[in-house]
């Protein structure tokens, strides 16, 4: 990757505005984000557990970030993040990420979409949210994640989640929606890769990039 930067949250933040007032700005930004990332990787769902996992974690953080305010309170952490960019913070969390995995010669990554349960709402007639994700099977971790938009599908979504990647040396499987014209190999040809091709019975795209 041309970018050189370390494994670090912090660093990877620091270019991300704080949007809150000067004078509000009790807690540092790169602190609040540490630690709900924190959580949430370790299984918090809602800001109260990530507030609960802050305080449960106090000792541990205080040596990491040094928190000279203490944890912030759950309303903290919802205001914050309600004002943050979400599109510059996923940019920064997805270059994190991109990082902590080192992309080894042959790693597959697997491109598939999936509908989060319990996501839509028939009283404010919200369709269910739908999201691909690109899974890096070595390492066991999601390098990109994009959410398909209502009235569209994976055909759109998946060059978008494409163009989030660095691919040099990887192997791509796609499912029969990758293998279409429309989406696919308008992709490919603007990019290095070699061995297209599609697997019979399962109706998969396997590509590799070089």
């Amino acid at each position: 990757m041309s970018d050189k930067k370390g494994v670090s949250l912090v660093e990877h933040f620091e270019e991300l505005e704080d949007p809150r007032v000067e004078r509000t700005r009790i807690h540092r930004l790169s602190d609040i984000i540490v630690i709900a990332i924190c959580a949430v990787i370790c299984g918090a769902d809602n800001w109260v557990e990530v507030e609960e996992f802050g305080q449960a974690k106090r000792d541990w953080l205080e040596a990491l970030l040094g928190i000279p305010n203490g944890i912030p309170s759950h309303d903290t952490f919802g205001r914050v993040f309600a004002m943050l960019d979400a599109e510059k913070f996923e940019a920064c969390f997805v270059k994190w990420v991109q990082h902590l995995h080192e992309l080894t010669q042959g790693q597959l990554l697997a491109i598939d979409g999936k509908t989060a349960r319990r996501s839509h709402d028939r009283r404010q007639k919200k369709n269910p949210l739908h999201l691909v994700s690109a899974w890096a099977t070595r390492s066991r971790l999601v390098l990109g994640q994009t959410k398909v938009e209502e009235e569209s599908n994976e055909i759109t979504a998946i060059p978008e989640l494409l163009e989030m990647l660095e691919l040099s040396g990887c192997i791509v499987s796609i499912d029969a929606i990758g293998c279409q014209k429309t989406m696919g190999f308008m992709y490919l040809t603007s990019h290095e890769f070699s061995w297209p091709c599609t697997i019979r019975g399962t109706l998969s795209c396997i590509v590799s990039f070089t």
